[in-house]
C-alpha cells in the first residue's frame, strides 16, 4: 500500500510494520551472533591450517628423507659394483701381462734337456705359477678336440682332416686364459674341416 504525504496509514499497516521492525531486530541479532562467532571458527580453521600445514611439512621431510636413504642406498651400491669392477679390471690387466711368463714356462718343460735336476726346478716354479693363478680364478682355456667357439677362441688358420669332425680345433698355437665369465685372452687355434 502506498501511504500519502501527511495522509493517515491503514490500520492493519502499523502491525506490518511492527512485525518488519522485530524481523530486523532478530536479523540483526543474529548477525551479531554470526559475528561473534566467526572470530572463533576463524581461529579453528588457523589452527587447523597450522596443523595441516605442519602435518604436510611432516610429510614432506619424510619423504625427502625416504628419498635420500634410497639414493644413498643405491650409490652405496652402486660404489660397491664399481669397486668390484675396477678389483676385475685390475687382475684381468695384471694376469694380462703374467701370460706370456707362463707361456714361456710352458714351453720351457717341452724342450728336452739331460739335467733333470734343472727339469724339476722348472717344473715346480711352473706348478706354482699355475697355483697362484688358480687362487685367483683363472682358468686357461685349450680348446684342442673340441667344437670351435668364437667366444673363447681366434682361428688363426683352417685344414683338412678327414679324421677330425667338422668345425674342431685341431691344434692350439697359444692357450686362452679367462675370469668367471670374462676372456682375458682369447686361444689362437687351427680349426678342422670349417
Amino acid at each position: 500500500m502506498k501511504i500519502k504525504k501527511g495522509g493517515k496509514r491503514p490500520m492493519g499497516s502499523e502491525k506490518e510494520t511492527e512485525k518488519t521492525e522485530q524481523a530486523e531486530e532478530i536479523k540483526e541479532d543474529a548477525c551479531k551472533k554470526e559475528d561473534n562467532q566467526e572470530p572463533e571458527k576463524e581461529e579453528v580453521k588457523k589452527e587447523k591450517s597450522q596443523e595441516e600445514i605442519l602435518s604436510e611439512n611432516l610429510k614432506d621431510s619424510q619423504d625427502k628423507y625416504l628419498r635420500l636413504m634410497a639414493e644413498y642406498d643405491n650409490f652405496r651400491k652402486r660404489s660397491a659394483k664399481e669397486r668390484l669392477e675396477i678389483n676385475a679390471n685390475a687382475t684381468a690387466n695384471v694376469i694380462g701381462e703374467i701370460l706370456p711368463v707362463f707361456d714361456n714356462f710352458e714351453r720351457a718343460l717341452q724342450t728336452e734337456t739331460t739335467d733333470e735336476s734343472y727339469k724339476a726346478g722348472v717344473e715346480m716354479i711352473f706348478n706354482q705359477f699355475n697355483e697362484m693363478l688358480k687362487k685367483l680364478n683363472v682358468e686357461i682355456i685349450d680348446p684342442t678336440g673340441e667344437t670351435f667357439d668364437p667366444n673363447i677362441a681366434n682361428a688363426v688358420n683352417q685344414i683338412e682332416d678327414p679324421e677330425l669332425g667338422e668345425n674342431v680345433v685341431a691344434q692350439t698355437f697359444q692357450k686362452g686364459c679367462k675370469i668367471g665369465d670374462k676372456v682375458i685372452r682369447y686361444a689362437m687355434v687351427v680349426v678342422a674341416n670349417p
